[in-house]
């Protein structure tokens, strides 16, 4: 398929404290709060609907996967930013002492699909990955 969807996506993720996470994506993210219960929270992540919903903690592991000699948590989630705005939300991150799994990097400088990616975890370990592409038009490109 090679359309662009410039709709919103919707992703609901387990948590394990609803409290912890919800303060974590509000305070730490700077995401909207918007419709919750006592099981659920709904967030604005950088104009998708990001949904916590708790879940008792999970014991199995988390997986990866070797990326540019790093270990790429399996699974992950995040939002493609613009150049400029990841930069910015990797300093606020900074700010905030948040622990990076990778560290925010550039990928594939001087080349086709140039990125810059950074990957965490929220307090209920589930990772996240945020990224931006020096150029748009390659986020596909081979």
């Amino acid at each position: 398929m090679k359309e662009t969807n410039t709709l919103p996506f919707h992703l609901a993720i387990p948590v394990y404290d609803l409290e912890k996470s919800r303060d974590f994506y509000k305070n730490v993210l700077g995401c909207e709060e918007g419709r919750s219960s006592d099981h659920w929270v709904d967030f604005n992540l950088f104009g998708h609907q990001l949904v916590i919903h708790y879940k008792e903690k999970s014991i199995e592991k988390i997986k990866t996967n070797p990326v540019d000699g790093k270990d790429v948590p399996i699974p992950h989630f995040g939002v493609i930013l613009e150049w400029n705005q990841f930069h910015n939300f990797s300093n606020q991150l900074i700010k905030k002492g948040i622990t990076f799994i990778i560290e925010p990097y550039i990928r594939f400088k001087g080349l086709p699909g140039e990125q810059a990616t950074m990957f965490f975890k929220d307090p209920c370990d589930n990772a996240l990955e945020f990224k931006s592409f020096k150029d748009f038009n390659q986020i596909f490109e081979k």
